[in-house]
């Protein structure tokens, strides 16, 4: 096997010995603002003003993101597959080495978007980690993070870089934001404040930056909470057009969208399954029977 790194990152080492951030980006290929947002960051951390180091990967998934789309030509969901193996498939290779970055980190941020099919709005997560220091730790990066909602979730979800981070000690938050097949430049902008952000709270550069208040942060121990695509599917496949937006509220049985056949003769509706405020939302109109419509963020018990 060729000895050649499957992940291109970047190192920016500060004057002075401290912690090592490890930021990733494009662990789906079709995850656009990441990927900009890390490249910004390249230009905005002055290795004079750094403690520590920090560690960029602007593209996790390569072959993923040189097919334009969400998965390597093995057709894995590299978020499925941590820790990976370094004999196995494409994916499970970089998932193997990805693993290897996070294990040699002290702390992980792993940015996402909805991809090519949908939309997320802004909102940061962690697992709910059974050390309370590590704990601690990632709702204060997750705060830091500076975007409107929070969500703590189930500790017990596999194959994914927060799992790897969970299972080396290190903590670790995600984020969402973006997605629609494009590059949101407001997105953009946001991650890469937010990274800046996340540095300055676990002082690793001295900036000031105003954080904005939090619109929900909740913590769900449920062992599925945090799986995005749980709910809300598609009962039949279609033309679906929605009836709400990012970060509307909801209420079980209210209306979601509509599917309608090719010829718009047959309609059905699409009724919320949950309360709670709309995180995620297809944005691609064809949609195959059980597909993820939307994502709500429980706010009621």
């Amino acid at each position: 096997m060729s000895d050649k790194k499957l992940i291109e990152a970047l190192t920016i080492e500060g004057t002075q010995p401290g912690k090592h951030l490890l930021i990733l980006g494009g662990v789906h290929g079709d995850e656009y603002e990441p990927m900009a947002a890390i490249r910004q960051l390249k230009s905005r951390i002055d290795p004079e003003k750094l403690t520590g180091k920090v560690t960029l990967v602007p593209v996790v998934n390569q072959p993923a993101y040189e097919r334009m789309n969400r998965r390597g030509p093995d057709d894995l969901d590299l978020a499925r597959t941590f820790p990976g193996s370094p004999d196995g498939s494409i994916s499970q290779r970089i998932a193997s080495e990805a693993t290897q970055l996070i294990r040699s980190a002290d702390y992980l941020i792993d940015l996402h978007t909805g991809g090519v099919i949908s939309k997320l709005a802004p909102f940061s997560g962690y697992m709910l980690h059974s050390d309370p220091t590590i704990l601690d730790t990632q709702r204060r990066m997750a705060r830091a993070l500076n975007l409107p909602v929070i969500w703590g979730t189930s500790a017990h979800l596999e194959g994914r870089s927060l799992s790897a981070a969970r299972d080396h000690k290190v903590p670790a938050i995600y984020a969402e934001w973006g997605g629609g097949s494009g590059c949101d430049r407001e997105a953009v902008k946001g991650y890469t404040e937010g990274c800046l952000s996340v540095l300055s709270e676990l002082g690793m550069l001295d900036l000031f930056i105003e954080l904005r208040p939090i619109l929900h942060h909740i913590e769900d121990a449920r062992e599925e909470s945090g799986h995005l695509q749980l709910q809300n599917h598609a009962p039949i496949a279609g033309f679906f057009e929605p009836a709400v937006q990012l970060m509307d509220q909801v209420h079980v049985g209210d209306i979601l969208g509509t599917i309608c056949s090719a010829t718009g003769d047959a309609v059905t509706t699409v009724s919320a399954s949950q309360t709670g405020i709309i995180l995620g939302l297809r944005t691609l109109p064809y949609v195959e029977k059980n597909e993820w419509l939307a994502v709500i963020l429980e706010t009621e018990s």
